[in-house]
Formats: C-alpha cells, structure tokens, sequence
C-alpha cells in the first residue's frame, strides 16, 4: 500500500493510444509551437494555414522519430508580453494541425496547450488526447469541467499574476494541493491528473532556481510531475546565451527533474533530452543490469 501523500509508482493513465506507467521511465514531450511569436524561434505558423499543417507534421515524424512519447500543441504564446491570441484564430491554428498530426501518427498522444474551452474542446474532436492548462491554478475550473466531460486527463500548471511569495514551495504545493481539489470536484478521476510546477510561469530567475532545487518536495501532491524548462529565460539568464543556445543547459535541468522524480519532460529539442533522460533512467530509475 502506497503511504498517503505519495505517488503510487505502479500507477498508470492512458492517454489516447498508449497507457503511461508512472516510475517505470521518464516520457518526453515534444514541443509543437502554432505561433509566429514563440520565444524559442519554433513557432510554425506560415501565412498559408495548408503549408504550417505540413510543416507541424514534419516537425512531429522528426519528433517521433526521435523518441517522443506525447506531443503537445498550442496555438497562443505564453512568452511575457506576448500578444493576445482570440478564440477564432487560436482554433484556426491549432485545429488543422492536430488533425494532420494525427492522421500522420495515429498512435501518438496529442496534448492541447490552451486555456480557453472551445479550443480545448475542438481540438479533442480533431484528435486531441490531453489538455494542458497553463492556468491550472486559476478559480475557473471550465477546462476541468471539459476534461470531465470528454473523458481525457489534464495537465494543471501552477502560474500566478504576479511573481510575489512569502514561502516559494509551499505556497506553490498549497496552490497545486487546492486546484486537484477543484479538478476532482469537477469529476476528473485522480488518475487523470497530472501536475507542472510551472517553471517561467509567475515566478523571477530566482524562484525557479528554487524550484529546481526543490522538486522532490512535489512528490507529497501523489500525482506525475510535468517539467517545463526547454529553452526558457532563466536558463538564458544563468548563461547569458539566447534561446537557441540554451539545449545543454535544458538538459541539465532534465537530469535535476529526473533525479527529483519527475516523470515527464516538455522540450523542443526531444532527441538530445531523449538520450540524457535514458542515462539518467539508467542509473536512477531502472533496475541494475550488467553492460558485459
């Protein structure tokens, strides 16, 4: 029996076509940007919403190709002072892609990366698996409400308006511990749920340095962690190198998550993290084995 507060590692959620065991290895999830302001410089959107279907499905072979386990797509930015996206563009941007993505991967799980319902919805009819709500934390619990409804897991993500914090990790466990409690209200099963500290997300260079520190400490919320750092500013901050030469430092952070327990890592380069998440499973996850 697994002690209360902790994650059941024999557990498992399916997610469109494949089932996850959690503890068994850690997944990656691949990075598909459907925007033309994207801070790392992948967004895919062309002007002919025809030629960025095609591009996202070469991006996503290239992505499978490379080992990962689950795509995630999203329409909007997140980037500070990035420009507001409105439901009917968003829809326009993500709704063809997922159905080419997923008429070219029918085995692979998709995951929709937004925070308005209609999106979310019309995306799960076009093939979606999975919602990712980066406001997971918020009041409104419509995208729970939706993913009840429809069937499919959610990711919720801590973020905040602003970055202000008398106690970091506790307060983000507290924000976690009480939007579950909203999810389950809403009627998703605890199985369904998976959590994202929410790293860039409401927080300075130094909260997430802090975060990074301390992961291990989200393992008391007994759900799968999700890892978000691909690229991002801290990153850049710590170095001084722009987006695109931020994948060693990515996969830095991939081996600290990996080494806290987190389960899946959200990135845009998926070969690179896909090897050092093998190693690192190698030697803090799987069961010894002799090379000879």
């Amino acid at each position: 029996m697994t002690a209360p507060g902790t994650l059941d590692r024999t557990g498992e959620t399916t997610i469109g076509p494949r089932t996850f065991a959690w503890g068994t290895r850690t997944f990656v999830m691949g990075i598909l940007n459907v925007t033309p302001d994207s801070f790392s410089g992948d967004g895919l959107v062309a002007g002919d919403r025809a030629a960025t279907a095609a591009a996202a499905v070469a991006q996503a072979r290239a992505m499978a190709d490379d080992g990962a386990d689950i795509l995630d797509i999203g329409g909007e930015s997140t980037r500070p002072g990035h420009e507001p996206v409105d439901e009917p563009e968003e829809l326009a941007r993500v709704v063809p892609v997922v159905v080419a993505v997923r008429a070219a991967l029918p085995d692979m799980p998709l995951s929709i990366d937004t925070t308005k319902p209609a999106v979310a919805a019309a995306a799960i009819d076009a093939g979606a698996n999975l919602v990712n709500d980066v406001w997971g934390v918020a009041p409104d619990d419509s995208l729970a409400r939706l993913a009840a409804t429809r069937g499919v897991p959610i990711v919720l993500m801590h973020n905040r308006a602003e970055a202000r914090y008398d106690d970091l990790i506790p307060e983000i466990v507290a924000d976690l511990e009480a939007a579950m409690e909203r999810t389950l209200a809403a009627g998703v099963p605890r199985t369904e749920i998976l959590i994202d500290p929410g790293f860039g997300f409401g927080k300075t260079a130094d909260h997430n340095l802090e975060l990074l520190a301390n992961l291990a400490a989200l393992a008391v919320l007994g759900r799968p962690i999700l890892l978000g750092t691909s690229r991002k500013s801290t990153l850049g901050r710590v170095l001084d190198l722009p987006a695109a030469e931020r994948v060693e430092a990515t996969l830095a952070t991939t081996v600290i998550g990996i080494a806290a327990g987190v389960d899946i890592v959200r990135v845009h380069d998926v070969r690179a993290n896909v090897r050092a998440a093998r190693m690192a499973d190698a030697v803090l996850r799987e069961p010894r084995r002799s090379l000879a």
